[in-house]
């Protein structure tokens, strides 16, 4: 007879629930401006601490501390301020449409503006962005039509993709903005491919990419930071771990075991952890890997640790597995109100100022979705049917010419 203990089977779970007061007391946080800025060219192994430590600039009081201050030009953190503003509003302007039937879905980015504005102050206008769906900050930053993103999210008669994306999922090539999939996964490994084929041709244009934690627990992962490695890809893998992957958290895809930053030892990439809140930060570590990447020294995973506000999508509700409000409890803060915080402590903004910023988002939100509307929403003036037979073939071949004329389109 066998005297053994039975085994049993650890099925990871949050520590809070609905109905739990929410409780980040167990979050590991570095002091802004502790963790120290190294070289480019270090070697990965040598800075493996940077995947578990957190790397903050500004602190509580809106002070920009350490060796990761990119001590940047107030003009430049005055813009990334109002993206950010504009990219909040135009979130609620959306979202509401979706209530009101006017879009089948939409997907906010509330609580993670930073991520992608940040991010966008560093890279060229012609880098190449492999984006998930949270980061419309990127176009918005850029400077992207606001009704033309719209319009898209409406299906309309304007919109750029002729209705063949599901709402949200951008495409822009002019503004390095390469098509949104909804299996994230693939654009890991599309970005490495895209940055291997710009270094192959002798060019000097790097890419980023962006996927929330969950995905990392997918083999197009894996795939895409094992040829980052090999190939020293211009790359930049940034893996945005805002706790909840859908309705499960974290640590379902590994995120209690180690940080997600710390895959990145494994493969001999330089892996660093930031907090996503922070503004100074995210442009930081970005600058910090682009150098790295145009210096021909290859790829970078960056970790963003930062929190989902609202709920996944338009399609899901928060409070069924989380507890209500949980991010006004989240320890590192507004991305938007910690900015605004440093501005005015260097006394290069204003209350005042901040005010006017913010009635300015809504009021250019509101005129581009009066435009935007007018062009139809679900349902009303949709793409034309003869869209249907373009943009497949370089040359129409003649049954699909035929097909079209029998159509009458």
């Amino acid at each position: 007879m066998k005297n053994r203990r039975p085994l049993s089977l650890r099925v990871p779970a949050p520590e809070t629930r609905p109905g739990d007061e929410p409780d980040f007391s167990g979050v590991p946080l570095s002091g802004a401006g502790e963790v120290a800025r190294p070289a480019i060219d270090v070697r990965p192994r040598d800075i493996s601490e940077l995947s578990y430590a957190l790397i903050r600039v500004l602190d509580d009081e809106g002070r920009a501390l350490g060796s990761w201050n990119p001590k940047l030009d107030p003009a430049v953190m005055k813009h990334g301020l109002k993206s950010m503003l504009v990219t909040r509003a135009y979130d609620d302007r959306m979202y509401r449409a979706q209530r009101q039937g006017k879009t089948s879905f939409y997907m906010k980015s509330t609580g993670e503006e930073a991520v992608s504005v940040g991010a966008a102050a560093v890279l060229e206008r012609d880098d190449m962005c492999f984006p998930s769906y949270r980061q419309q900050g990127l176009l918005i930053s850029r400077g992207y039509p606001l009704k033309t993103m719209m319009c898209q999210v409406y299906s309309n008669a304007e919109d750029p993709l002729k209705g063949r994306q599901l709402p949200i999922m951008y495409s822009s090539k002019e503004f390095g903005f390469f098509t949104i999939s909804g299996n994230l996964g693939t654009q890991f490994p599309q970005a490495v491919g895209w940055a291997m084929a710009s270094a192959y041709k002798g060019d000097d244009r790097i890419a980023a990419s962006w996927v929330g934690e969950g995905t990392t627990a997918e083999g197009d992962f894996h795939h895409a930071c094992n040829f980052a490695s090999v190939y020293r890809a211009p790359v930049i893998l940034n893996v945005v771990n805002n706790q909840w992957a859908i309705s499960s958290y974290q640590g379902i895809a590994g995120g209690d075991e180690a940080t997600f930053a710390s895959r990145a030892i494994g493969y001999g990439l330089p892996g660093l952890r930031v907090d996503g809140n922070d503004f100074l930060a995210v442009y930081a570590v970005t600058q910090w890997a682009a150098e790295r990447a145009r210096a021909n020294l290859g790829a970078t995973l960056i970790e963003h640790y930062t929190f989902r506000a609202e709920g996944h999508s338009t399609s899901d509700d928060p409070n069924r597995y989380r507890p209500a409000d949980a991010w006004k409890s989240w320890p590192l803060g507004d991305p938007i109100a910690r900015l605004k915080k440093h501005l005015i402590a260097i006394k290069a903004w204003s209350e005042a100022e901040h005010e006017a910023a913010e009635k300015d988002a809504v009021e250019q939100v509101r005129a581009a979705n009066k435009e935007a509307e007018a062009a139809g929403t679900l349902g009303t003036h949709p793409p034309s049917v003869k869209t249907m037979f373009e943009d497949v073939f370089k040359e129409m071949p003649w049954h699909i010419r035929r097909q079209r004329q029998e159509a009458g389109v």
